[in-house]
């Protein structure tokens, strides 16, 4: 069983403050600070350029992938870690492409992350091959997978609602149609049990400063499932992706298996951060995680319903069908927001008028919640919102 009481002293959050945007930006690990100053002091400092040998920093983003891997259900040695989310969903949807040159469309929904939805936009403008990208509302992707579909690219826990796309029933569609899938995990991994190998994912993605806690700008991750691995073309033909880098040859020659989707110079600091992170989830059932984000929402729910007639819920009322956030719509959801934040309750704000709560249980227990519905209900009430302080737009909302 997992203690959350003990988990939530794993982490370093400022007294008083209700913390509920860990599906945004995940608070810092106590033990970050210190790997960080060893990284720093230790080897940067005293080993300079050995550390690449010495440190085993070369070695890193596979080890660490591997870390990455035990989270989502896939096998050693198919999950690599380096540069950011968007590169990698656009490696993986470049490298589908080329594994279905016979077919044109990318089947995606409006759910999606936008910026999963901008790469593809660009990758298809690039090709310039006549590729399209289809984007359906989520509950019909299922329906518009058919023969002419090259590859399904979902975000499987929507970003704005929480809405859960259940990727082994929709992977298995695909590939009766002779599609590939690819999933991102941005909002999954952390959050809730996932398992690429039983789901059937050819492609995988996500970053890792959200549920994971490696920090803004933390390295994102891909998976590419084993029987494609030594296949797959990268896109992105980067030096560290490179069979042999250091005999820096003029010709490129894909490197073996998950190494050949490295690109560039691995964020070292960055990857520092996200691997003493990673040691909580060594002490963590996500089965007892997700039961208990469940239970948390579900209360969240029911209280907010009970004493904040002014706000619609915006997301799957069946726990089991959404990820570990939930949203709320109000046409001033913008200010209201900013009202919460102002009194120390942090959450977040997605166009067009949803108010979204992560609700990480590591370190979010009932208190905050009710604390949470307390303040949200005194601000509907007061119409404390309705300033042009809270009005005014930041430029992250």
């Amino acid at each position: 069983m997992t203690d959350f009481d003990k988990t939530r002293h794993f982490f370093t959050l400022p007294e008083g403050m209700i913390y509920l945007d860990g599906n945004s930006l995940g608070p810092l690990p106590k033990s970050v600070p210190a790997r960080l100053e060893r990284m720093v002091r230790d080897e940067w400092g005293e080993m300079l350029i050995t550390g690449w040998n010495r440190a085993g920093w070369m070695a890193m983003p596979r080890r660490v992938g591997d870390r990455i891997g035990r989270l989502i259900g896939a096998p050693e040695g198919s999950v690599v870690m380096g540069d950011t989310l968007t590169i990698k969903v656009y490696q993986a949807l470049a490298s589908a492409l080329d594994l279905r040159p016979e077919r044109r469309v990318i089947l995606s929904d409006f759910g999606n992350f936008p910026s999963d939805l901008y790469m593809a936009d660009g990758l298809v403008k690039s090709l310039d091959r006549g590729h399209e990208l289809k984007i359906v509302a989520p509950e019909d992707v299922e329906a518009h997978i058919d023969d002419t579909v090259a590859c399904l690219m979902l975000t499987e826990v929507d970003y704005r609602t929480g809405r859960r796309h259940d990727m082994a029933k929709l992977t298995a569609k695909a590939h009766q149609m002779g599609a590939l899938s690819i999933w991102d995990l941005a909002h999954s991994i952390g959050a809730l049990p996932v398992d690429v190998t039983s789901g059937g994912a050819d492609f995988a993605v996500g970053c890792t400063y959200k549920y994971l806690n490696s920090g803004p700008g933390g390295p994102a991750f891909i998976y590419v499932a084993p029987h494609l691995t030594d296949t797959v073309r990268p896109a992105l033909s980067g030096w560290l992706g490179h069979e042999a880098p250091f005999a820096f040859d003029i010709d490129y020659r894909a490197g073996a298996g998950i190494d050949r989707m490295r690109v560039g110079t691995p964020p070292m600091l960055q990857m520092a951060a996200l691997d003493a992170a990673l040691d909580i989830w060594d002490e963590v059932d996500m089965h007892d995680v997700r039961a208990r984000s469940i239970a948390l929402i579900d209360l969240f729910i029911t209280e907010v319903e009970a004493r904040c007639p002014d706000v619609t819920l915006a997301s799957p009322r069946d726990g089991t069908q959404r990820g570990s956030q939930v949203g709320f719509r109000h046409p001033e959801g913008y200010a209201v927001m900013q009202a919460m934040i102002a009194r120390g309750v942090i959450g977040d704000f997605r166009a067009p008028d949803i108010m979204r709560f992560g609700v990480t249980p590591l370190y979010i227990g009932e208190a905050e919640i009710l604390g949470a519905v307390a303040h949200l209900e005194d601000i509907l009430k007061t119409n404390e919102w309705d300033t042009a302080q809270f009005r005014a737009r930041a430029a992250v909302t």
